[in-house]
Order: structure tokens, then sequence, then C-alpha cells
């Protein structure tokens, strides 16, 4: 798996749907270039890909548009060089792919709506579309507290909501998770909905920690993002350790009996997690 940044305004493919789309139109098109191939053969690739690869534009064609806010901050997040921020070296580095989008998004919105949550917990923000797609759903007074690792990230978040009426919702925590995490268990706060998307290998602590703390307000839920990891879990092959990471994390989460739970295949995988009834 390639751990190459794409250049500004090119997204690369990295999730499962995107990357068969991407093999089968290659398919398609060396099959026709190749002019020999068996026609019969050459015309199921291009079902095949026309049928992969025109599931998302049609999902997002067919779901509430995004705000102006959310547009506009997608399009600065798509043209942000992140190649010139790639960290120090000990963290997976930034790239536009990460950003949660328009369908996620409006996921997101409809799972605050349904759970009528007041207090939303984001665990890893990045350029801060997923915490404000949520924020637009919350009501007058309710809040969201956005945990981030980076502070430059986070202030380029924050520059991305300035003007929008819902940024007043969001709270940003600047510092390792799991002490923001420490720190909101001391002070007795509990959150209708988490959403997770931070670094891989903390997934099943940041699970632990909500619910050995009770951070997690019944009924409450738990959204997780990234739980497919491009197909990584089940493919052949050595995962990186991102892909080992979910891997084990998933393995984690379907033996723990406090919880139950159901993975969605929603862009990179989206697991829902709910504590089960004592």
């Amino acid at each position: 798996m390639t751990a190459t940044v794409s250049a500004p305004g090119r997204p690369r493919p990295v999730t499962p749907l995107t990357i068969l789309a991407d093999r089968l139109d290659r398919l398609a098109r060396q099959a026709a270039a190749a002019g020999q191939a068996d026609p019969e053969l050459a015309a199921e690739l291009r079902a095949a890909s026309q049928l992969a690869g025109g599931l998302d534009p049609y999902l997002s064609q067919w779901t509430t548009p995004e705000s102006p806010a959310l547009r506009r901050l997608a399009e600065r997040t798509e043209a942000e060089d992140w190649r010139r921020r790639g960290g120090d070296g000990t963290a997976a580095p930034l790239e536009q792919e990460m950003l949660s989008g328009h369908v996620e998004g409006q996921t997101l919105k409809m799972l605050v709506h349904a759970t009528r949550a007041q207090q939303v917990l984001e665990i890893g923000m990045f350029t801060g579309y997923s915490a404000l797609a949520m924020a637009e759903a919350l009501p007058d007074g309710a809040q969201l507290i956005a945990c981030e690792i980076d502070a430059e990230v986070a202030a380029f978040a924050q520059r991305c909501w300035a003007g929008s009426p819902d940024a007043s919702k969001i709270e940003v925590r600047v510092g390792p998770a799991l002490a923001t995490l420490a720190e909101l268990d001391a002070a007795g706060e509990q959150f209708e909905l988490v959403f997770i998307d931070a670094d891989k290998a903390s997934y099943a602590a940041y699970l632990n920690a909500l619910l050995d703390h009770e951070l997690l307000a019944p009924p409450g839920l738990i959204c997780v993002d990234n739980t497919l990891m491009q197909g990584q879990p089940w493919l052949p092959g050595e995962p990186t350790a991102n892909g080992a990471a979910i891997a084990a994390f998933n393995q984690t989460v379907a033996a723990d009996p406090r919880v139950e739970q159901v993975l969605i295949p929603l862009r990179d995988g989206l697991t829902l997690i709910r504590r089960r009834e004592a």
C-alpha cells in the first residue's frame, strides 16, 4: 500500500470502493487498448468499472447537499499542499483524503439528529469537516468538544470555520486525546455521541477509556471511522501498521461483551457501537 501524499486537488483512491473502481477502470482501458482482448471480457470489465465507479457520485448526488461553510472547508483542505506538512516521521502524514466529506458528513449530522445529542465528542479532528457537520446539527446551547493533537492543523480548521454560525458550538482541545479524556472524566462530562477518527493504533484505548470511565451517556452511540482501512483487514499480503491496527481493533470490538456493533461500508468503513443493556 502506497503512503504517498497526493497533490492538491488530485485525491488518490483510499477506500475499498474507490480502489476497486480505479483498478477496474485501468483494466478496462488496458483491455480496450490491447485490441485483441475477448470482446465479452472487455464489455464485462467496462460494466464492472461503471458499476463501481458510479456508486460514490450517485450517493453524493442524492444526499442532502453540504452547507456552503462545509463546501468552503472542503475546498480549502483539497487546495492545501499537505506534502509540505508530513510531520516529524513519528505519525502518518496529513493528506486531503483524511477529510470525512459530503456523504459521511451528512451521515454524522443524521446521527446527531437521531440521538438528539446535546454533547458530542470527536477524537481526531483534522481540518474540522466532521466537527462542523455535526455542529450544524446540534441545537443552540449544545456543544461539541473536538480533540486534536496537531496544533497547526487545529488552527487551520478554526480558520476554515470562520464565518460559520455554528462554529461557536465547537470547543477544540489540543493535546493527546487520552489525556483529554481523563480531564473530561474528572470533570464529570458525558456525551451522547462520540466520533473516533484519530491514530488507528490507539482506537482500542479510546474505546476502553469511553466505556471504563462512563464518558458515554446512556444510550449513547460511538462512531468509529476507517474500520475497513482500504480492504487491508481481509486482503492477502502484509498490511500496513494502520491496516494491522484496524484488523486488531475490529476483532477486539467483536469480542467485547460490553458492546454490540455494526460495521457499515460507508467510505472507508464506519462502525457504530453501543453499550449493551445491563
